[in-house]
């Protein structure tokens, strides 16, 4: 297999993290007492451990969820892990933007951490009420809805513990599928359910390049992170083909599968390394920041790496006017 670099201008940012490092092993010697954490989607998979990580470290965490019910027993199993200290529940259905304007509405306070950690993978096309094809309106307008609504919080935040982070979490799969901005909801063209999730996983990435570049100055950056591949629930509504093509890449050897706590790392690092402290609008793999390949790039020759699509400056301005253009914000 011929694995090729892209030739970059400047030095990326490296950390002392390993693909195998965990999310513990990140946090050693870390004490995060008085930072309040948001962890999206914190009521199973990578999120969950997202969540107990900080919790351990001292953090003060909120789960946003979809199930309540889910997210109060994780929280329980969290507090005995770490002896009594329990995260805060809220609802949170990042496909209804009733609960999202509830959920900012209802915060208190400053913000330190937004871990943009919940996604949904669907088998078919699925829409929202405003006719938003799915994985799009949960994966990225509902984090931006989000983001958008608790930014003063994050300045807040930022002022008091010398800046605010947010981590977007994104995927491999981006590396199938730029932004179509003439057809986002597919209203066009036929649906591909990986297409699709590509997509959105792209806008991620966009959404942090542009959130550094217009909110930097307030002391906020915001990175992108790839978890690696971890057997999760996301999986659960994957197609034949979908599994037959995960099944495939990584029989090519284009990814190994991590443990839940190593996929919970990258994030980690996003969210408390010094080195990104006040860097943003970066793609973080295997906890380093990714080198770019170029858009054509086949995705079976680069098990790592970020394309330029998702990193691409016009890209993710472009999408920051459609999305606050989508959502009236």
């Amino acid at each position: 297999m011929c694995i090729v670099t892209a030739v970059t201008t400047r030095k990326l940012i490296s950390t002392r993290f390993t693909s195998s490092s965990t999310a513990d092993e990140v946090l050693r010697g870390v004490d995060l007492t008085g930072v309040r954490a948001i962890v999206t989607g914190g009521s199973s998979g990578i999120g969950t451990e997202t969540a107990r990580a900080l919790t351990s470290a001292g953090a003060e965490v909120t789960l946003a969820v979809r199930n309540t019910a889910a997210g109060d027993a994780v929280s329980d199993t969290i507090a005995k892990s770490t002896g009594g200290i329990r995260p805060r529940v809220v609802r949170l259905d990042l496909a209804d933007r009733t609960t999202v304007a509830r959920f900012v509405d209802a915060w208190n306070g400053p913000l330190h951490l937004l871990i943009n950690n919940a996604g949904v993978v669907t088998g078919g096309l699925e829409r929202t009420c405003e006719g938003w094809e799915l994985q799009f309106a949960t994966n990225h307008l509902g984090h931006f809805a989000l983001a958008i609504g608790l930014h003063d919080a994050l300045a807040r935040g930022a002022i008091d513990r010398d800046g605010a982070r947010i981590v977007s979490v994104s995927s491999t799969a981006h590396m199938r599928s730029g932004i179509d901005f003439d057809d986002l909801h597919f209203e066009r063209r036929s649906y591909d359910p990986q297409i699709a999730y590509a997509q959105s996983k792209t806008a991620n990435s966009l959404f942090a390049v542009e959130a550094t570049r217009l909110w930097a100055s307030d002391g906020i950056v915001a990175n992108t992170v790839n978890p690696g591949g971890v057997a999760t629930g996301l999986q659960r509504n994957f197609t034949a083909q979908q599994k037959a093509s995960l099944d495939a890449a990584e029989a090519a050897g284009v990814f190994t599968y991590k443990t839940v706590e190593q996929g919970a790392a990258t994030s980690i690092v996003a969210a408390v390394a010094p080195e990104f402290a006040h860097s943003g609008g970066h793609y973080l793999d295997d906890s380093q920041e990714a080198y770019t390949v170029p858009d054509d790039a086949d995705l079976a020759q680069h098990p790592h790496g970020v394309k330029e699509w998702a990193l691409d400056p016009a890209a993710a301005k472009r999408l920051w006017t459609v999305s606050t253009d989508l959502l009236r914000v």
